[in-house]
């Protein structure tokens, strides 16, 4: 089996201050959602659309118990941009201890890249990051967010988080199997 180098940055933000807004993409057909029945079914669609191009793999694996673990979480929130009613993206915020709320997963579903979602829907799921605790009582209220991105993402992936006001505290390299593009189907999508 062939294996690759896999170059992974973790990026935060420290203050609601340091977001950096992304304008919202011209018309009036986006709406974002936060999708509150917890839906295995859904969020595994939502995971293998968005990363099945750029070999997102981590949670393939996993049983249906698995997946409604995730989405069943306290303080997990998945929020969705509609695009004229069709779903195009996706940001999942994960609550963690000591006020950190974890951007999970963050992107596009390829047919909608390129249309200047991608900013918008980040600056809405960090602004979510940042009042999560609002929801979720009982929580403290987050005090950092942070995430991380590897050079599998997309090419803009980074750029995209540094513009909105992240800051790079940690990069590993690791050797990873390679896996060929692994879905939503195979095929579904040129690489």
């Amino acid at each position: 089996m062939s294996t690759i180098k896999v170059t992974t940055w973790s990026l935060e933000q420290t203050s609601p201050d340091d977001l950096n807004p992304a304008a919202p993409p011209p018309g009036d057909g986006l709406r974002i959602v936060r999708a509150e029945v917890a839906s295995p079914e859904f969020s595994r669609f939502l995971y293998t659309a968005v990363g099945g191009d750029i070999r997102w793999t981590d949670r393939l694996p996993w049983s249906y118990a698995q997946w409604q673990q995730a989405v069943e979480r306290p303080g997990t929130e998945t929020w969705v941009a509609y695009q004229h009613g069709t779903p195009a993206g996706y940001v999942e915020l994960q609550a963690q201890d000591e006020g950190t709320v974890e951007i999970v997963y963050f992107g596009l579903i390829p047919a909608f890249r390129g249309l200047r979602i991608g900013g918008h829907l980040l600056s809405y799921g960090v602004r979510r990051a940042w009042d999560l605790a609002e929801r979720h009582p009982g929580r403290e209220a987050t005090r950092r967010v942070w995430l991380h991105t590897c050079s599998k993402d997309g090419p803009h992936a980074m750029a995209n988080y540094e513009r909105r006001g992240f800051r790079l505290f940690d990069t590993s390299v690791e050797v990873e199997p390679e896996v060929a593009n692994p879905g939503p189907w195979p095929g579904a999508h040129p690489a």
